[in-house]
């Protein structure tokens, strides 16, 4: 039965990541929608009053605007552009990193930078993170979210010897975290079957 209990948290948290992106994706697709359907009613009204042509043309618009939008951005400039907007705005919104990063590896992006798992050492405590890049003097960006919302946290710079990176998805530790620690056990595991022993062995 805890087995059972489990794999559908499990399952359950799994699929949340994957849905919420694209729940958010219908409604941003439902809204633009609203807002360009002033411009098609004209035309929707040439067609016949059977054919819901508002909503048609509207849904085409859009997606003709994505289409426009996403060949503007392969684009030198267009790529410019974006960065910009992301490193001006987006980037300002609380969790927009984590929750862009995550979606593109969920998704099985090869271009975006994978995030590793790892349990780092703060004060005499270790601490479950996710491993954001490797700094030119050995040391470590890491982030270390907060409980039980993975989406929020605090960044570290951190010395080699301080950081013991796992051999499991970085979706475990997200899955730690919003389940208030428990499963941390098998994090800790993971970090001695590397030869590390725990902090509080040493």
């Amino acid at each position: 039965m805890r087995k059972f209990w489990k794999f559908g948290r499990d399952a359950l948290l799994g699929g949340v990541l994957v849905i919420l992106p694209i729940y958010l994706t219908v409604l941003l697709l439902l809204k633009a929608m609203k807002t360009v359907a002033k411009l098609v009613r004209p035309l929707a009204r040439l067609l016949p009053d059977w054919f819901p042509a508002q909503h048609v043309l509207s849904f085409l618009l859009v997606v003709i605007l994505c289409f426009l939008v996403g060949i503007a951005v392969r684009t030198s400039i267009g790529q410019a552009t974006r960065n910009r907007v992301e490193s001006f705005v987006l980037h300002k919104i609380p969790g927009y990193t984590l929750f862009r990063s995550m979606t593109k590896q969920l998704a099985g992006n090869s271009g975006e930078t994978t995030w590793k798992a790892a349990l780092v050492e703060i004060e005499d405590a270790l601490v479950p993170a996710l491993i954001i890049e490797e700094l030119d003097d050995g040391s470590f960006t890491v982030f270390v979210p907060s409980v039980p919302t993975p989406m929020a946290g605090a960044v570290y710079i951190l010395a080699a010897h301080r950081v013991h990176p796992l051999d499991v998805p970085f979706t475990q530790v997200l899955k730690a975290i919003s389940r208030w620690g428990s499963g941390s056990k098998d994090l800790v595991a993971a970090m001695e079957s590397r030869g590390m022993p725990s902090v509080g062995t040493r």
